[in-house]
């Protein structure tokens, strides 16, 4: 009886003890991402697929842009900076150690009503046309986009307000930079891609996961995505139709889709990562390769996986 009763104290003391905080408890620890709209939704989903393995761990990703995910690495503000684009050497002088995880693409993107969105589907527009629409402002019609002077319907162009990414490598493709892309000018991708839906004369680029639906492989309602005339023969051959998700990633695949616009993704952390932010960035590149796909990226060659995970050595 004595002993029950010194069994019943000690479980009271216990249950006092924890409640009152005098005994300490496991707690829960955080890695945090900011960054490029790009990465953002694998990010996403590699950490919520992380959470499910390390119950005490919580993944906190927020997006607005490359630009921003690398000043918040540098500047030790995240453990982790999601970066759309080529990392400069300037960048690496300020302590920017980067790791490829994924590869994805940018796309330019017309809206479904567009006044010659058969043409441009089945001719494509050529990179010349795309440099003077967006960098020369010399091409203003639809008319001209597809060789029908007789069409007026003047092209409203649109690009980003933010520095990322996606205007960033659209830039490229064209020689320039994103400061010299012409354009009414909106913040991140959701919102231009919003904006050429509204706008049947509407021209933009936005990485090709934001366009197409994941989940039907198609682009979401109120766009098209205009294909490139990589040969320039006039004609949308099969390896440059980019209508659906799979099609962009065989194009891509095949080095058929230009590069860039295709591109490599990274991760971006102050120095070289260690301990859960390293163990986060290896199953990134182990385990959570699986996830590339279903949510819209492309895998990276498994020479580039193996180098990328000697970085965490």
């Amino acid at each position: 009886m004595k002993g029950k009763f010194i069994v019943i104290i000690l479980i009271t003391v216990l249950i006092g003890a924890l409640l009152s905080g005098c005994i300490d408890r496991p707690e829960t620890e955080t890695i945090t991402l900011s960054g490029a709209w790009a990465l953002y939704p694998m990010a996403v989903r590699w950490g919520e697929e992380f959470q499910k393995l390390h119950p005490r761990v919580r993944v906190e990703v927020s997006a607005g842009g490359a630009g921003k995910g690398m000043a918040d690495a540098i500047g030790g503000l995240v453990d982790i900076g999601m970066v759309s684009r080529a990392i400069d050497p300037s960048e690496i002088e300020k302590g920017a150690y980067p790791i490829a995880v994924a590869k994805d693409a940018v796309v330019p993107v017309i809206n479904a009503k567009n006044p010659v969105l058969n043409d441009i589907l089945s001719k494509g527009i050529k990179k010349k046309t795309f440099e003077d629409i967006y960098i020369n402002g010399t091409v203003k019609t639809w008319g001209e986009v597809v060789g029908r002077p007789e069409i007026k319907d003047e092209i409203h162009v649109y690009t980003r307000s933010d520095a990322a990414g996606a205007p960033e490598i659209w830039a490229k493709y064209l020689g320039k930079k994103q400061e010299n892309l012409k354009g009414i000018g909106v913040y991140g991708d959701p919102g231009l891609l919003t904006a050429v839906q509204k706008d049947p004369l509407g021209i933009g680029f936005n990485n090709y996961n934001y366009v197409m639906d994941m989940k039907t492989g198609f682009t979401v309602p109120g766009v098209q995505v205009a294909p490139f005339d990589v040969n320039e023969n006039g004609i949308v051959d099969p390896d440059e139709d980019i209508s659906t998700k799979a099609k962009v990633i065989e194009s891509i695949k095949k080095e058929v889709f230009p590069h860039p616009p295709a591109r490599v993704e990274y991760f971006v952390t102050k120095g070289k990562p260690t301990g859960l932010t390293a163990e986060f960035i290896k199953y990134a590149l182990t385990d959570g390769q699986k996830f590339l796909d279903e949510v819209g990226y492309i895998e990276l060659p498994e020479e580039t996986l193996e180098g990328e995970l000697k970085k965490l050595e």
